[in-house]
Order: structure tokens, then C-alpha cells, then sequence
């Protein structure tokens, strides 16, 4: 079990949360990471126990965002995804939190202000979403070790961290 502290960029917010997940290994490609965390074109989220996270400065000030996971559908069918929680005033993305998996938090591997594992290898999912110039599949010489997936792994991100307790 790791103690890790976070903060968005203006410092506003900070908190802080226990993981047994901490390696950030896995990029998301999805139009909602892609479009709501910027830079990359992807995001990565690490994983950490949501009885845990303690808001330390700037609680009330943290705003939250659902995406619609499909916008093709017709608006009585669509379905929103968990809570991705923000700094209102520089507009960092600190955590996710879903209600289909209460006891969990995702925070943004890029809030994390605690020195992290080094990832040995990279897993992209959701490549299926990937924009052209983003898509790791694309990029010439890149580190073939990697897994890539169109959608999600067989595996959590508990389970890759069980699988590679070595880290």
C-alpha cells in the first residue's frame, strides 16, 4: 500500500489517498479522456481506495463532470460515466470516481505529486478511439513490448498490479 499526494496545477486543490495500484501503465484513448485531460491524446489514471481520499485544501471548490459514454444515442438512452473531478480555477483533472465500483477512486496519474513507479511496459486500451496522430500503432519505432487493445483488457488494473508485483 502506497500514501499519495495530489494537487492541481494552481495549488488550490490538494489531497491525498492510499493505492495498492500505483504504477501508471495504462493509457486511455477514449473521446472522453482524450477530450476532457488534454496534451496526448490520451489519458492515465492510477487506482486507490476511495475511503481513503481526504481532500486536504480546496474541498469545496472542486467541481465534477459526467461525460455521455455514447452522444450517437438518443438522449433517453444515454448512459453517463463516473464522475471526473476538477479544479474549477485552472481546470486540472485530479480523480475519477464511478458509482458502479463505489470502494475505488481513479486519480490522474499527471495530479500525482508523490514520485511514482516506473511502468515496465506500456498497455494502450480503447485504441479503437484513438485519433490518427495519437495512435501509438502509428508512431514509427515505437516499443513493440507493449499491449495494445481497442477496448479493455481481460485484466483491472488490480490484476495487472497482482500480476507484476515485482514493481
Amino acid at each position: 500500500m502506497k500514501h499519495l499526494h495530489g494537487s492541481c496545477h494552481c495549488g488550490a486543490v490538494e489531497f491525498e489517498f492510499d493505492s495498492s495500484a500505483p504504477v501508471p501503465f495504462m493509457r486511455c484513448y477514449c473521446s472522453i479522456c482524450r477530450k476532457t485531460s488534454g496534451g496526448g491524446g490520451y489519458t492515465i489514471n492510477i487506482m486507490g481506495m476511495s475511503d481513503t481520499l481526504q481532500v486536504t485544501k480546496g474541498k469545496d471548490t472542486v467541481r465534477s463532470y459526467r461525460a455521455v459514454k455514447d452522444k450517437s444515442e438518443p438522449k433517453s438512452e444515454q448512459v453517463l460515466c463516473q464522475n471526473r473531478y476538477f479544479c474549477p480555477t485552472c481546470a486540472s483533472y485530479l480523480w475519477a470516481h464511478s458509482e458502479e465500483w463505489p470502494e475505488w477512486i481513479y486519480p490522474y496519474a499527471s495530479a500525482i505529486d508523490t514520485e511514482l513507479p516506473v511502468p515496465k511496459q506500456m498497455t494502450s486500451i480503447m485504441l479503437e478511439n484513438a485519433v490518427e496522430w495519437a495512435d501509438p500503432r502509428n508512431i514509427p519505432g515505437r516499443d513493440t513490448g507493449n499491449e495494445m487493445f481497442d477496448e479493455y483488457p481481460s485484466y483491472s488494473l488490480e490484476q495487472w498490479h497482482k500480476d507484476h508485483s515485482d514493481i
